[in-house]
């Protein structure tokens, strides 16, 4: 390429992040390694999804049964129960969200230096983690508040008129799509914008803020490369739930208990962020985690000719080219 401008593409890093996962996690198979990668994968994705089936079997006797004994309990004992319920079912989040945010940067480091390694970027990246932490926090303090505030038109005129929903059947039903369209682009956008922010941060050890604002003017500037992006992830997204169901099935569940489920589908969730390194590797070498080291054994596969722009070869551990010599 001539131009200044890298050549974005979809399913050349995707090929790549295979050729990538197959060194990591089968050359050499090391079962100590894989334990230890699923471990950090686990944190990295900690609440992010269901692990098992819903069961829908005998669902309405089982819902009768529940409202009697609900009903049973005492009023003060019950309220006293419900509050204490959300509040540990809020500092649980609260936790998940903290341990997933170190573990995101644990995870990315496993895959830059193929290595299986907990206590050492847990320490190094302290800092970056607990700041994405925060600013993941208040994120969704504001969309929780975006929800409520977007939703006052449809609550306030119910509060005003008990009949306002049967007599209104069109505007709620409107209003209702529109909230849940909303809330779909903004949590598609974030999730987007975050898991391009932990690379950025990664390499190079900027402030979250800095990050978010990094983040957000690569998504501007190149559009109809993120639109791709996200439409191919939907479908391996979609692929990866299918996998995941064969799989539980296959082992009779087992594939549902937390962490065990994540080591048995490593493949998958090495495949799919290695996936998201590559492709915000593309856009140039602030982009690139691998900018600062890369082992040798991956060279084959980031260093070819055919993978990486110009712009955006890393200067890894290859010796640095000699000074131009003084004309004479």
């Amino acid at each position: 390429m001539n131009g200044s401008e890298p050549r974005i593409e979809i399913f050349r890093p995707f090929g790549e992040a295979f050729e990538l996962m197959k060194k990591i996690l089968f050359q050499q198979f090391d079962l100590k390694k894989w334990l230890i990668v699923g471990f950090a994968a686990w944190l990295a994705n900690l609440g992010g999804g269901a692990g098992g089936f819903n069961y829908q079997y005998n669902r309405r006797d089982e819902m009768h049964k529940l409202n009697e004994t609900i009903s049973q309990i005492p009023q003060p004992i019950l309220i006293t129960g419900i509050c204490v319920l959300i509040l540990f079912v809020f500092v649980l989040g609260v936790l998940f969200a903290w341990l997933r945010a170190r573990g995101g940067f644990m995870f990315i480091d496993c895959l830059v230096k193929n290595r299986g390694a907990i206590a050492e970027p847990w320490r190094e990246f302290r800092r970056d983690g607990n700041s994405y932490f925060l600013f993941s926090l208040l994120v969704a303090i504001v969309l929780l508040v975006f929800a409520a505030v977007f939703s006052l038109p449809l609550v306030l005129p119910i509060i005003k008129d008990s009949t306002f929903l049967r007599t209104h059947h069109v505007y709620v039903i409107v209003a209702i799509a529109a909230l849940i369209f909303a809330m779909i682009f903004l949590l598609l956008a974030w999730s987007l914008i975050a898991s391009f922010m932990l690379p950025v941060m990664y390499r190079q050890r900027c402030r979250v803020s800095e990050a978010f604002i990094i983040v957000t003017r690569l998504i501007a500037a190149h559009p109809g490369e993120m639109l791709l992006y996200c439409l191919f992830w939907i479908v391996l997204a979609l692929a990866t739930a299918l996998v995941a169901c064969l799989a539980t099935c296959a082992t009779c569940c087992i594939a549902a208990i937390p962490y065990v489920g994540t080591v048995i589908l490593l493949p998958l969730f090495v495949l799919l962020r290695s996936f998201s390194l590559l492709f915000i590797r593309q856009f140039g070498p602030d982009y690139d985690v691998w900018g600062s080291f890369m082992p040798p054994e991956f060279l084959p596969i980031l260093l070819s000719l055919s993978s990486v722009p110009a712009i955006s070869a890393p200067s890894s551990n290859l010796p640095p080219e000699p000074p131009p010599r003084p004309s004479i």
